[in-house]
């Protein structure tokens, strides 16, 4: 059944008022932009008297409200528009202009270190601009195709400063990912500008790697250039043309971990699939045609795989016939990687470390070493080489005790090998000394 709302009684006669403080002050940039111009006319051109101006009119500007268009007149000296032009608005008034900013102030270094103090200053007065100015940065690298090639470096010099000094945060290089600043070069160029600062005239190369990975950024620097420019060559070139070689050589680090990671992901979830040796093999060959790794890394990184994708008995009687099994099972997928004796011996060290550290395993050491012998992961040049001068320190003379009895049987082959050697060598030498003799007839 349908009732019929019931209206409330209201008072006749009676006009509903807004309160003062509900009521809003219309937005109006252009009035603030003239209320800074006057106090920055009234301070002059000395930075210390226009910071103290600042600090001081923030008592009557509204500059939570305002935070954007205070930071664009100290950057660039007025209001910017899209695509990084100044505002004429109000022209027919007054300047629309100051030549007290970041952009207009002659100098290097210093002249920028002066003005991060004043912004400094300004921003710890009142703490909630802090946001703002990350948000005006982000803002300029979005205008950067209106700007200058000076104004570019003088913007890249107070983007390294303010990050070195925790007064921005780094997370507004995601605005270079754009894709209109990609695919007009702009993104590689400011990048270019501030790795150039950073590495050739900081020498900071632990304030790149802080900044990249703040920004989230530390593997994507390929995506700074177009589509059609994201390769290895080109990218290696750009930055060796603008004399970067630190930046060609941190990519190749980003990628090799990359690899890495991919190979570790992968190796484990082939052996908990219970895959067989050969498909491992098979992945393995791929993988390393793409990377840069050398083979004596190479085989440490495929044994330590091999070795964590297995969880280990607790009980050391346990864990040694469990070790042999899986290693018979997958230990075949070392070889190829083994073709020197570099890489051999990084082996052998590497397995001598982890029985150490992993004290269940102290003592199937020699069982591991005599079935890689067998199966040709590693030779018996290299086990000689090991057990007399190129052992790890760790553990050492428990495992070099603990292969005396195998060593001594190599030994005694390879001068059993070599005296039949000699032997052979003998007989062919009496064929050649009888057969060039003279005869009696001579």
């Amino acid at each position: 059944m349908n009732q019929k709302k019931v209206e409330k009684p209201q008072l006749q006669g009676l006009r509903n008022k807004t309160r003062k403080r509900d009521e809003k002050e219309k937005y109006d940039s252009v009035a603030f932009r003239d209320k800074i111009f006057q106090l920055i006319d009234q301070a002059g051109s000395d930075l210390e008297q226009v910071s103290k101006a600042l600090e001081t009119g923030g008592a009557s500007l509204d500059y939570r409200r305002y935070a954007e268009p205070l930071f664009d007149i100290l950057i660039a000296g007025g209001l910017l528009a899209p695509g990084g032009l100044i505002s004429d608005e109000g022209d027919s008034e007054g300047p629309i202009q100051t030549d007290v900013c970041i952009f207009k102030q002659a100098g290097g270094r210093d002249s920028i270190a002066a003005w991060y103090e004043l912004l400094y200053k300004l921003i710890r007065r009142y703490k909630y601009l802090e946001k703002g100015f990350d948000d005006e940065l982000k803002k300029v690298i979005c205008y950067l195709k209106g700007f200058t090639a000076d104004q570019k470096r003088r913007l890249a010099e107070l983007f390294v400063v303010s990050f070195s000094n925790g007064l921005a945060t780094p997370n507004c290089l995601l605005a270079l990912f754009e894709d209109y600043l990609v695919k007009d070069g702009l993104s590689a160029e400011f990048a270019t500008e501030l790795f150039r600062i950073i590495l050739l005239e900081e020498k900071d190369t632990t304030l790149l790697s802080t900044m990249l990975k703040k920004a989230g950024i530390e593997h994507r620097l390929m995506e700074l250039f177009p589509m059609n420019k994201r390769t290895p060559e080109i990218f290696a070139a750009y930055f060796r043309d603008a004399g970067l070689q630190q930046i060609v050589d941190y990519q190749l680090a980003k990628a090799d971990a990359e690899l890495r990671k991919e190979f570790f992901k992968k190796v484990d979830q082939l052996i908990k699939d219970e895959a067989s040796a050969k498909e491992i093999s098979a992945f393995l060959n791929q993988h390393k045609a793409k990377s840069n790794i050398a083979d004596h890394d190479y085989v440490v990184m495929v044994w330590n795989t091999l070795m964590n994708a297995v969880e280990w008995s607790k009980k050391e009687e346990i864990v040694g016939e469990q070790a042999l099994k899986h290693l018979k099972q997958y230990g075949s997928v070392l070889q190829p990687w083994t073709s020197s004796g570099k890489a051999e011996l990084a082996l052998l060290n590497k397995v001598q470390e982890y029985c150490y550290d992993n004290m269940n395993f102290m003592k199937v050491f020699q069982k591991i070493i005599m079935l890689f012998y067998k199966m040709d992961v590693i030779s018996e040049d290299t086990i000689l080489l090991w057990y007399r001068e190129a052992a790890s320190q760790k553990g050492k003379s428990v495992f070099i005790q603990q292969m005396k009895t195998f060593v001594e049987w190599l030994q005694k082959a390879e001068e059993e090998a070599s005296e039949e050697d000699e032997d052979d060598g003998e007989e062919k030498n009496g064929q050649k000394i009888e057969s060039g003799a003279p005869s009696d007839d001579a």
